[in-house]
């Protein structure tokens, strides 16, 4: 059985009893266990209790579609929203649904990504409840040479978003990590097929922390962010995404007339590396030392080293740690 009809019965913190369940959900009470089991493998808590029954001591914070909607006022007519209980990935979803015709502003969200794809094929975790997974198509007239410094525009409007949410010393990484105080809030996966001259379909994939528990932190490689520290005060999930949406929908907008030109100061103000000695490796598995300078107009990272500024369009930065051997 799926587990999410009967973790949304239980939603209400209430106790209910297997039989109960059973009955509403209209299955064996062994169907009630075997989705309960599924459901902490999951990550979701389930108390059991003799007598009283089941029930869940933080219930998801389920993503609202309609309120999603009514939040992004105007920029509702920019999106096609489908919300779905799990996938694999959103972003592999999106792009074989692209491949197939889906209509430029897409969204796929889901409540739970088991599969979820992060920048050089490293995974992003997540979990039920504890975060926003989701990814919008964008199609553009022009070609792949284009889309330079796509990503960190995205970071920008993402970083911005949290800022309209009340969060402070939002900054931005080269060239996908949305970061506050060290931690890493958000990752971008950008995803792209058309043609040289163009068109092309993106897809634009987000993963944003919004509340991250020990055993998730325990999982990741690097500090971890949460929004439920980084804002002054409690805010939903439904509608942390129409704020992200909608700064989205203005950037991508605005990408879309002029490219990354009019996001690049103020990507520069965000960028947590500027003046710091840092390491780039690069896909050919050559390691850089040099003092990050900011981006250039094409979104390409400047490094300033002894032989001079180099720009660098593809690489992975490492700071403080030494550079792989």
């Amino acid at each position: 059985m799926d587990p999410f009809p009967l973790l949304r019965h239980l939603s209400d913190g209430e106790f209910h009893s297997g039989a109960d369940l059973a009955r509403q959900i209209q299955v064996s009470r062994g169907t009630i266990w075997n989705a309960l089991r599924a459901a902490r493998q999951f990550g979701v808590e389930v108390f059991a209790v003799r007598g009283r029954g089941y029930r869940l001591p933080v219930p998801p914070d389920w993503l609202d579609r309609g309120r999603i909607l009514d939040a992004l006022g105007p920029q509702e007519s920019l999106f096609r929203l489908e919300i779905l209980d799990t996938t694999p990935s959103t972003n592999s979803l999106l792009l074989e649904r692209a491949q197939a015709g889906a209509a430029h502003g897409t969204v796929i969200a889901a409540e739970l990504q088991t599969q979820g794809r992060g920048r050089l094929g490293r995974s992003w975790q997540g979990e039920l409840g504890g975060g926003l997974a989701f990814s919008l198509l964008w199609r553009f007239r022009e070609g792949v040479g284009f889309l330079g410094g796509l990503s960190l525009a995205a970071g920008c409007a993402v970083a911005r978003a949290i800022d309209r949410l009340g969060a402070e010393e939002v900054g931005l990484k080269w060239p996908n990590d949305v970061l506050w105080r060290g931690g890493k809030l958000a990752g971008i996966l950008i995803e792209s097929r058309g043609d040289l001259l163009g068109p092309t379909a993106c897809v634009i994939g987000v993963g944003l922390n919004v509340r991250a528990s020990a055993a998730l932190r325990a999982q990741v490689a690097q500090p971890v962010a949460d929004l439920a520290e980084a804002l002054p005060r409690s805010t939903d999930r439904s509608r942390i995404f129409a704020a992200v949406l909608a700064a989205l929908g203005e950037t991508l907008e605005t990408f879309g007339r002029h490219g990354f030109a009019p996001f690049r100061d103020e990507w520069q103000q965000r960028n947590v590396w500027q003046g710091r000695q840092t390491y780039l490796n690069l896909p050919s598995g050559e390691t850089v030392a040099g003092v990050c300078e900011g981006v250039a107009e094409d979104g390409s990272l400047l490094l300033r080293a002894p032989a001079g500024l180099r720009r660098y369009p593809t690489g992975e930065m490492e700071f403080p740690a030494a550079p792989r051997s």
